[in-house]
């Protein structure tokens, strides 16, 4: 059985039915018609932009913030009042 788009309620090839197969997962449509659309190349190459953003943040995010959340901790441990460096927020005291 051919498994076609679903898109925004409509099938991406334009078939109607009550009996037809959909779904929104790429992987799993078979429908030449679909595969060949615009929405659902845009659809799938939007998914695999996302997934690459997500991988690339998680990848650079957690170091970009350690060291930030490290100056704040060791100027914490110092004795009596110390200033952030600028680009902390204002530069508040810890």
């Amino acid at each position: 059985m051919v498994t076609h788009y679903k898109t925004a309620g409509h099938l991406a090839c334009g078939h109607h039915g009550k009996n037809l197969v959909s779904t929104t997962e790429f992987a799993r449509v078979k429908c030449r018609s679909c595969r060949n659309t615009d929405a659902f190349k845009d659809a799938r190459r939007e998914a695999r932009n996302a997934a690459r953003r997500a991988a690339r943040k998680a990848k650079v995010a957690p170091a970009a913030l350690n060291w930030r959340a490290a100056w704040v901790q060791r100027l914490s441990d110092l004795p009596g009042r110390q200033r952030l460096p600028r680009g902390f927020s204002g530069q508040p005291f810890v």
